[in-house]
């Protein structure tokens, strides 16, 4: 009877050894598990926080060879919620000898439709979901209110073109004036201040 109390024991003593060597087993493999499974997570936030830093980094290179109101264009479609992305694609100017307004015109010459219709078709080649802003400029000449509303004929007139030869949705186009605010030239001269007299549009994603 003895012998057989002793035995039982040592059976116990060795199966409870056992379990706590299969206890810490699995205690450490689930450790290393967790381990691994946290070091997964890391190197995926590091690549979500480099990509991000990336895509940071080229925004800001874009928009710094761009002009001041092409950056206030993108602020203020991102405060409307135009925007899918927040980005800026590029922006257009008629200013050119034949494309700019005439003084004291809101008329779009055969030269600046002609120039529209390019405009339009890389817009359909792209194929991409666009918000466009239409800018319109004045010179100094005049009054600042009597040019803000120049400024807005200027840009309506390329809206409605667009609208209706092109068929772009109203609601994916907004007009803005700046009247004599935004001078590219310092309106000194009849030719200085025939290159304010403008309309850029900033095409927004």
């Amino acid at each position: 009877m003895r012998h057989v109390a002793v035995l039982m024991g040592a059976v116990l003593t060795l199966a409870v050894g056992t379990m706590a060597c299969a206890t810490r087993g699995y205690v450490r493999t689930e450790v290393d598990q967790a381990e691994d499974r946290n070091v997964e997570r890391i190197d995926l936030m590091k690549s979500q926080i480099e990509e991000t830093q990336t895509e940071v980094a080229a925004q800001k290179e874009q928009l710094a060879g761009v002009s001041g109101t092409a950056r206030e264009a993108l602020d203020r479609a991102i405060a409307a919620g135009k925007l899918a992305e927040g980005k800026l694609l590029y922006e257009k100017v008629l200013n050119t000898d034949k494309l700019r307004f005439g003084f004291d015109k809101a008329d779009l010459s055969p030269d600046a439709k002609a120039e529209l219709d390019v405009f339009s078709q890389e817009l359909v080649l792209r194929n991409e979901n666009v918000f466009i802003e239409i800018q319109g400029h004045t010179d100094a000449t005049g009054s600042a209110e009597y040019n803000l509303r120049l400024g807005e004929n200027r840009a309506e007139a390329v809206r409605r073109y667009l609208s209706g030869q092109h068929d772009i949705p109203l609601h994916r186009m907004s007009v803005i004036s700046y009247g004599e605010s935004a001078p590219i030239a310092d309106n000194s001269s009849r030719e200085e201040r025939g290159k304010n007299r403008r309309v850029t549009l900033v095409v927004l994603k």
